[in-house]
């Protein structure tokens, strides 16, 4: 839509994403938004909780190793889409992104598609673990708007991807030695 002068009015997600970039005025939610950049860039945080993971509950290593195969899935399958897709990334009027994004395209966010894959599948393999790692997962996905290299359709498709390529491998996830049906462990085969 446009304004009286010409100009392009903004539409309702670049409106949100600005007022999302707002909150990382605040020194604290910078610092978070970068430290999650950082840890999510190329699924690192994912990948090294799917390896500690595999280390520290042998029961249900195998289950752990292919949870952290299906958030590699999940990342790279995004970086596909991207390429595809070519959205550039978005460029506000105020304020300039909290941290330097290593691509120049945008949708899907893969920050958001790893995450939410890691939500599901350690979730799956472990629910008590759920209540650590949605949260997380959360803050990951709401750090790219915060800051401001991501608009909000991109998390969100990210993270429907990922949610997605995890939940249909769940049944792989659970097939290893001492998985159970319900995913909380035990003694046999599923």
């Amino acid at each position: 839509m446009r304004e009286a002068d010409g100009t392009r009015r903004p539409g309702v997600e670049h409106r949100l994403l600005t007022v999302m970039r707002g909150f990382g005025t605040e020194p604290r939610v910078a610092a978070a938004a970068r430290a999650l950049s950082h840890t999510g860039e190329h699924a690192t945080l994912w990948i090294a909780a799917g390896l500690a993971g595999a280390a520290a509950d042998p029961e249900r290593r195998r289950g752990w190793l292919r949870g952290t195969a299906l958030i590699c899935a999940a990342h790279v399958t995004s970086i596909g889409v991207k390429r595809v897709v070519r959205r550039p990334r978005p460029r506000l009027p105020v304020g300039e992104p909290l941290v330097r994004a290593l691509g120049r395209h945008s949708f899907p966010s893969s920050h958001a598609a790893s995450a939410a894959a890691a939500a599901v599948a350690f979730g799956t393999l472990r629910p008590a673990v759920r209540r650590l790692v949605r949260p997380l997962a959360a803050a990951m996905c709401v750090s790219r708007l915060v800051a401001g290299v991501h608009y909000p359709t991109d998390v969100l498709a990210g993270a429907a991807l990922g949610g997605l390529m995890a939940h249909r491998g769940a049944a792989w996830l659970r097939t290893g030695r001492g998985a159970t049906q319900d995913g909380a462990g035990g003694g046999g085969h599923v």
